[in-house]
Protein backbone atom coordinates (compact mmCIF):
# COMPACT_ATOMS: atom_id res chain seq x y z
CA UNK A 1 0.00 0.00 0.00
CA UNK A 2 1.26 3.19 -1.19
CA UNK A 3 -0.83 5.29 1.40
CA UNK A 4 -3.87 4.68 3.66
CA UNK A 5 -6.49 5.48 1.37
CA UNK A 6 -5.46 2.17 -0.80
CA UNK A 7 -6.52 0.46 2.33
CA UNK A 8 -9.84 1.69 2.93
CA UNK A 9 -10.15 0.84 -1.32
CA UNK A 10 -8.72 -2.34 -0.24
CA UNK A 11 -11.56 -3.12 2.25
CA UNK A 12 -14.13 -1.94 0.56
CA UNK A 13 -13.76 -4.16 -2.09
CA UNK A 14 -13.07 -7.21 -0.74
CA UNK A 15 -16.44 -6.86 1.51
CA UNK A 16 -17.87 -6.02 -1.37
CA UNK A 17 -17.07 -10.11 -3.12
CA UNK A 18 -19.16 -12.46 -1.24
CA UNK A 19 -16.67 -14.99 -2.19
CA UNK A 20 -14.17 -13.66 -0.30
CA UNK A 21 -13.80 -14.06 4.04
CA UNK A 22 -11.50 -12.07 5.02
CA UNK A 23 -10.50 -9.37 7.40
CA UNK A 24 -8.84 -6.31 5.94
CA UNK A 25 -5.96 -4.30 9.12
CA UNK A 26 -2.96 -2.61 8.71
CA UNK A 27 -0.19 -4.26 9.82
CA UNK A 28 0.25 -2.25 13.27
CA UNK A 29 -3.50 -2.64 14.19
CA UNK A 30 -2.54 -6.56 13.18
CA UNK A 31 0.39 -6.40 16.03
CA UNK A 32 -1.41 -4.86 18.85
CA UNK A 33 -4.19 -7.23 18.25
CA UNK A 34 -1.74 -10.34 18.58
CA UNK A 35 -0.17 -8.47 21.60
CA UNK A 36 -2.93 -7.68 23.70
CA UNK A 37 -2.68 -10.79 26.04
CA UNK A 38 1.03 -9.95 26.76
CA UNK A 39 0.34 -6.63 27.15
CA UNK A 40 -2.15 -7.14 29.32
CA UNK A 41 -0.16 -9.78 31.56
CA UNK A 42 2.60 -7.44 31.85
CA UNK A 43 0.31 -4.43 32.66
CA UNK A 44 -1.63 -6.75 35.77
CA UNK A 45 2.03 -7.92 36.68
CA UNK A 46 2.58 -4.12 36.90
CA UNK A 47 -0.18 -3.48 39.11
CA UNK A 48 0.42 -6.22 41.65
CA UNK A 49 4.04 -5.28 42.07
CA UNK A 50 3.06 -2.35 43.00
CA UNK A 51 0.70 -3.47 45.57
CA UNK A 52 3.37 -5.41 47.28
CA UNK A 53 5.90 -2.86 47.17
CA UNK A 54 3.22 -0.04 48.38
CA UNK A 55 2.57 -2.65 51.57
CA UNK A 56 6.38 -3.10 51.57
CA UNK A 57 6.72 0.98 51.83
CA UNK A 58 4.11 0.92 54.52
CA UNK A 59 5.68 -1.55 56.93
CA UNK A 60 9.36 0.14 56.25
CA UNK A 61 7.89 3.33 57.01
CA UNK A 62 6.29 1.77 60.39
CA UNK A 63 9.85 -0.22 61.10
CA UNK A 64 11.57 3.40 60.36
CA UNK A 65 9.17 5.33 62.70
CA UNK A 66 9.06 2.81 65.98
CA UNK A 67 12.95 3.01 65.48
CA UNK A 68 12.54 6.29 66.01
CA UNK A 69 10.29 6.49 68.77
CA UNK A 70 12.29 3.74 70.42
CA UNK A 71 15.33 6.25 70.14
CA UNK A 72 13.85 9.60 71.20
CA UNK A 73 12.03 8.44 74.12
CA UNK A 74 13.81 10.35 76.33
CA UNK A 75 13.04 13.63 74.41
CA UNK A 76 9.03 12.28 74.10
CA UNK A 77 9.20 12.61 77.99
CA UNK A 78 10.89 16.03 78.28
CA UNK A 79 8.51 17.56 75.50
CA UNK A 80 5.90 16.23 77.79
CA UNK A 81 7.36 17.31 80.48
CA UNK A 82 7.58 20.94 79.34
CA UNK A 83 3.75 20.73 78.78
CA UNK A 84 3.49 19.43 75.35
CA UNK A 85 0.52 17.80 74.47
CA UNK A 86 -0.17 14.03 73.30
CA UNK A 87 -1.47 15.66 69.90
CA UNK A 88 1.59 17.55 69.15
CA UNK A 89 3.75 14.66 69.57
CA UNK A 90 1.74 12.98 67.28
CA UNK A 91 1.14 15.61 65.11
CA UNK A 92 5.31 15.85 65.10
CA UNK A 93 6.01 11.96 64.87
CA UNK A 94 2.96 11.41 61.60
CA UNK A 95 4.30 14.98 59.82
CA UNK A 96 8.29 13.91 60.03
CA UNK A 97 6.70 9.87 58.35
CA UNK A 98 4.81 11.72 55.74
CA UNK A 99 8.22 14.03 54.89
CA UNK A 100 10.13 11.02 55.02
CA UNK A 101 8.06 9.18 52.53
CA UNK A 102 7.87 12.22 50.19
CA UNK A 103 11.58 12.19 50.15
CA UNK A 104 11.59 8.82 49.42
CA UNK A 105 9.30 8.52 46.61
CA UNK A 106 11.27 11.89 44.84
CA UNK A 107 14.20 9.82 45.10
CA UNK A 108 12.61 6.38 43.87
CA UNK A 109 11.02 8.72 41.23
CA UNK A 110 14.48 10.19 40.09
CA UNK A 111 16.09 6.79 39.42
CA UNK A 112 12.49 5.78 37.77
CA UNK A 113 13.49 8.50 35.04
CA UNK A 114 16.64 6.55 34.54
CA UNK A 115 14.89 3.65 32.99
CA UNK A 116 13.30 5.91 29.82
CA UNK A 117 16.80 4.86 28.60
CA UNK A 118 15.90 1.43 28.04
CA UNK A 119 13.80 -0.51 26.15
CA UNK A 120 12.73 -4.11 26.80
CA UNK A 121 12.22 -6.81 24.84
CA UNK A 122 10.44 -10.08 24.75
CA UNK A 123 9.07 -13.01 22.15
CA UNK A 124 5.15 -12.88 21.49
CA UNK A 125 4.34 -16.60 21.42
CA UNK A 126 1.44 -15.90 19.24
CA UNK A 127 3.05 -14.57 16.28
CA UNK A 128 6.86 -15.22 16.99
CA UNK A 129 7.65 -11.56 16.60
CA UNK A 130 9.50 -9.28 18.69
CA UNK A 131 7.56 -7.30 21.34
CA UNK A 132 9.55 -3.81 22.40
CA UNK A 133 8.12 -1.75 25.55
CA UNK A 134 10.12 0.78 27.54
CA UNK A 135 9.11 2.79 30.17
CA UNK A 136 7.92 6.35 29.79
CA UNK A 137 7.50 8.43 32.83
CA UNK A 138 4.41 10.54 32.63
CA UNK A 139 2.71 12.94 34.54
CA UNK A 140 0.00 10.35 35.43
CA UNK A 141 2.77 7.94 36.80
CA UNK A 142 4.40 10.25 38.79
CA UNK A 143 1.43 11.87 40.27
CA UNK A 144 1.10 8.23 41.76
CA UNK A 145 3.96 9.62 43.84
CA UNK A 146 1.55 11.68 45.49
CA UNK A 147 0.13 8.08 47.35
CA UNK A 148 3.71 7.72 48.97
CA UNK A 149 2.70 10.38 51.41
CA UNK A 150 -0.43 8.32 52.42
CA UNK A 151 2.20 5.68 53.13
CA UNK A 152 4.06 7.74 55.15
CA UNK A 153 0.84 8.92 57.07
CA UNK A 154 -0.32 4.88 57.30
CA UNK A 155 3.21 3.68 58.03
CA UNK A 156 3.61 6.10 60.97
CA UNK A 157 0.30 6.33 62.51
CA UNK A 158 0.59 3.41 65.23
CA UNK A 159 4.30 4.79 66.23
CA UNK A 160 3.21 8.54 66.34
CA UNK A 161 0.05 6.67 68.99
CA UNK A 162 2.85 4.82 70.66
CA UNK A 163 5.12 8.13 70.99
CA UNK A 164 2.17 9.82 72.18
CA UNK A 165 0.75 7.65 74.64
CA UNK A 166 4.13 7.38 76.31
CA UNK A 167 3.99 8.66 79.74
CA UNK A 168 6.22 10.94 81.16
CA UNK A 169 7.68 9.13 84.72
CA UNK A 170 8.56 6.31 82.11
CA UNK A 171 10.02 7.61 79.32
CA UNK A 172 12.21 10.17 80.95
CA UNK A 173 13.37 6.79 83.60
CA UNK A 174 13.47 4.67 79.98
CA UNK A 175 16.10 7.50 79.24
Amino acid sequence: MQDRGGLDALRKSIEGDQRLILDVKSEPAFYEEQSKTLSAFISYLGITLSIIFSIGAMIGAMITMYAAVANRTGEIGTLRALGFRRSSILAAFLIESILLALVGGLMGLTLASFLQAFTITTMNWQSFSQLAFGFHLTLSSSSHDDLLGVHGLVGGFLPSVRAARLEIVDSLRAA
